[in-house]
């Protein structure tokens, strides 16, 4: 694995932006380790750190980094798509989503696999997943991170479309998303209509997603006024307007800025993302260095392993420390404290194993000869996204519990139970692994 990274990060071509690697790996990593110190397992069940010490939540302000991932995203999209387009004679639309999606969703599909059949053996020996007691717990919880993968397809599925409107109006395509998330914030709490908050998760994340297609032409250039822009309306709508203080959901709470997203998380993005543009310079030359470069080079490799089962984990860490006896101490405690920086480093032991176990369902395959001259089936290839896009996220609403009893969950206006979402998910998947392979070209 080594001299293979080495490889690799010696044929980095000149023209790559590294900086742009250098955010992914950096959001995804603060993601993990937010999650890590988040979780807090005591007697009575798990809890959020932020709801134990509300104090802590302007922190969030910081570590809820996952709108500079989706902007990362943008901007790689709106490069690949370009490629595709000059490379591939007909509809593209097949390829591209197989290219964007083949490291993402083969994880993401062991991964439910796995986790699928444990739940499944869980309930054969005589355990209903019953969300109170740890099994349970975990059931849920560790499909939540799933609601990302989501997010993820969509703004994969949309961003042929909505390429071309950045293409045609540049800034006028996002402020339009803006004025779309507003709208939507302003029928939720002024006009009371239901289920319209839902539409945020597309306006509010193609939005920031949006940034990316700009960052790629080189059309960010006051990074410091969409910084300041985006503080000061996230701030100003937080201290006026309906919204909490976190950035992240908290158990319990009436109004989330994350489920779904409000306008404050979508101005949250804009500061973030014009504060990494600020530090893009130093940024630059950071991963320059050649063994910076090499580790950045690494991660990228194994990024969404991780990510995926970077709960299991720490769930799995929890999980020993009672059967063991360990003394759990309460939350935020002095003792709680001094534990965290072991918990962390366990937690990191064991996902690396787990890596080690799955990684290698997130190498890319390569593409049969001849593929990449014939589009696919640009509709099945749709149906496909759509389906799995519909399947994690319900997954990551109803978790892996319950599924021989029918548990169910609302998804926008419909009721999900894990087994249809999973079916969904692997459908989805299928379709999207075949349909983009294309047709092979007579030689």
């Amino acid at each position: 694995m080594g001299s293979s990274v080495r490889e690799l990060a010696a044929a980095t071509p000149g023209t790559r932006d590294r900086y742009i690697d250098l955010l992914r790996v950096a959001s995804l990593g603060t993601v993990v380790l937010g999650h890590w110190l988040m979780a807090v397992v005591a007697g009575d069940g798990v809890g959020n750190l932020l709801a134990v010490v509300p104090e802590l939540q302007p922190l969030t302000w910081g570590l809820q980094i996952m709108p500079v991932f989706f902007f990362v995203g943008g901007f790689s999209h709106a490069l690949s798509y370009r490629s595709l387009t000059r490379k591939t004679d007909g509809s593209v639309y097949a390829a591209f989503l197989r290219a964007r999606l083949q490291r993402l969703l083969r994880p993401t599909m062991v991964f439910i696999l796995v986790w699928g059949a444990a739940a499944l053996l869980v309930q054969l020996l005589g355990d209903d997943g019953d969300s109170t007691g740890l099994t349970g717990t975990a059931l849920r919880l560790v499909a939540q991170p799933l609601w990302f993968i989501g997010i993820y397809l969509a703004m994969v599925a949309f961003t042929p479309p909505l390429l071309r409107l950045h293409e045609r109006y540049g800034w006028g395509a996002f402020a339009a998303l803006v004025a779309g998330a507003a709208l939507v914030d302003g029928l939720r709490f002024l006009g009371g209509v239901p289920f319209v908050e839902f539409l945020n998760f597309a306006f509010v994340w193609l939005a920031v997603h949006q940034l990316g297609f700009l960052r790629a032409d080189g059309r960010i250039r006051m990074p410091s006024a969409l910084a300041a822009a985006g503080l000061a309306g996230a701030a100003g709508l937080v201290a006026f307007g309906p919204y909490p203080l976190s950035m992240v959901g908290m158990p319990g709470e009436k109004v989330s800025n994350m489920a779904p997203p409000t306008l404050a998380l979508l101005f949250h993005g804009l500061w973030l993302v014009g504060a990494v543009e600020l530090l893009r310079t130093p940024g630059t030359r950071f991963v320059q260095r050649a063994r910076v470069w090499r580790v950045v080079v690494a991660a990228n490799g194994i990024a969404m392993t991780a990510f995926l089962w970077h709960l299991t984990a720490m769930l799995g860490v929890y999980g020993a420390m009672i059967a063991l006896g360990i003394p759990l101490p309460a939350p935020a405690s002095a003792d709680w404290w001094a534990q965290v920086p072991v918990r962390i480093a366990v937690a990191a032991v064991v996902t690396a194993l787990l890596v080690a176990a799955f990684r290698t369902f997130e190498r890319p395959v390569s593409a049969a000869p001849g593929a990449a001259g014939k589009g696919g089936s640009g509709p099945a290839a749709a149906l496909g996204i759509t389906l799995c896009l519909f399947g994690v996220l319900g997954l990551s609403m109803v978790g892996f519990g319950g599924m021989l009893q029918g548990k169910s969950a609302m998804l926008v206006a419909v009721r999900v139970t894990a087994p249809v979402a999973v079916a969904m998910a692997l459908i989805g998947w299928l379709l999207v692994e075949t349909a983009g392979r294309g047709r092979r070209t007579a030689s």
